[in-house]
């Protein structure tokens, strides 16, 4: 009897046409490092007396589809993720390589079809009516560089055999810490420790009554571009800004030698006043839990740029 086993497992995803309806085809195999996207359903405990002490036999609730995948920043697979994030982009270049703007703002986001196959099961899971509702991903010294997307899907179907065909395959490029460079209106940004940023659209689920228990499903709300960056306790440059309540533009980018790259530019900034904490015989370091804004010269709230190999989204 065949076990199921993590390392054998599949991911494929095609973005829709009518949301909740998964493509014939355009599937793309996509590189992840784990997922906790599922369906659950759990069950009501019988309230009704008049039968003894032995319960009566529960029933179900509603379905709930939604969960995270562990994805690595990748060249090329994270445009995917950017689509979802903030919608198409608008791509530049009449050859290789191409530049890929994303732009916040947008009312409308894709939705996506994502299976996860576990073939010596066999077991291939569809969800379909999948939208992005948080993205994140942490910048550091060292260790493997991965970003954590947040599914809200509708539903989840579930057969013997995959529904994805034979997904296009991508050339895997991937982003490591060591690529990485963060600076401040235009300055590089030194004693850095570490640095954390997040994008939630912060999903509406539509959660109307139907014979199937599923969500009509899931409508952006206000935004949120937060983060947080630790510092090395060096000069008075960032305290100084918390202070006077003033906005700065911070980027954080990553550069392959083969020259693909990837920029996310957050145009508008607020920095809280931190506490400066002396803890120890070691260096003092400060700690800016950012607030992103609308910046309205630019007139949105960020930007990333992704140049690479693929001609479109």
């Amino acid at each position: 009897m065949a076990r199921a086993q993590g390392a054998r497992a599949l991911m494929a995803l095609a973005f829709e046409t009518t949301y909740g309806t998964p493509p014939v085809s355009g599937f793309t195999r996509m590189p992840f490092a784990s997922t906790s996207l599922g369906a659950e359903q759990p069950l009501l405990n019988s309230e009704l007396l008049g039968y003894g002490r032995d319960p009566l036999a529960p029933i179900k609730d509603a379905v709930t589809a939604d969960g995270d995948v562990v994805v690595p920043l990748d060249a090329e697979a994270l445009g995917f993720w950017l689509k979802a994030a903030f919608g198409a982009p608008t791509t530049t270049g009449v050859e290789a390589p191409y530049s890929h703007e994303f732009q916040s703002g947008s009312w409308t986001l894709p939705s996506m079809s994502i299976e996860t196959g576990m073939p010596e099961v066999p077991r291939y899971a569809m969800y379909s009516g999948c939208l992005l509702d948080q993205i994140t991903w942490q910048m550091q010294r060292s260790g493997l560089l991965t970003a954590t997307a947040r599914l809200v899907a509708q539903g989840e179907t579930v057969g013997t055999t995959t529904s994805a065909g034979t997904p296009a395959a991508l050339e895997l490029k991937r982003f490591g810490h060591f690529n990485g460079s963060i600076t401040r209106n235009g300055t590089a940004l030194g004693n850095v420790v570490s640095a954390e940023i997040t994008y939630a659209n912060n999903l509406d689920r539509i959660e109307t009554i139907r014979n199937d228990g599923r969500i009509d499903g899931a409508d952006p709300s206000i935004a949120a571009l937060t983060g947080r960056i630790e510092v090395r306790f060096a000069d008075q440059t960032l305290v100084t800004q918390a202070i006077n309540g003033e906005a700065c533009e911070m980027e954080f980018a990553y550069v392959l030698p083969s020259g693909e790259s990837f920029t996310f530019t957050v145009h508008a900034v607020y920095l809280p006043r931190p506490r400066i904490e002396i803890s120890g015989p070691q260096g003092v370091q400060a700690t800016f839990d950012w607030q992103a804004a609308r910046d309205s010269v630019v007139g949105r709230m960020c930007t990333a740029t992704l140049v690479n190999d693929v001609e479109t989204y």
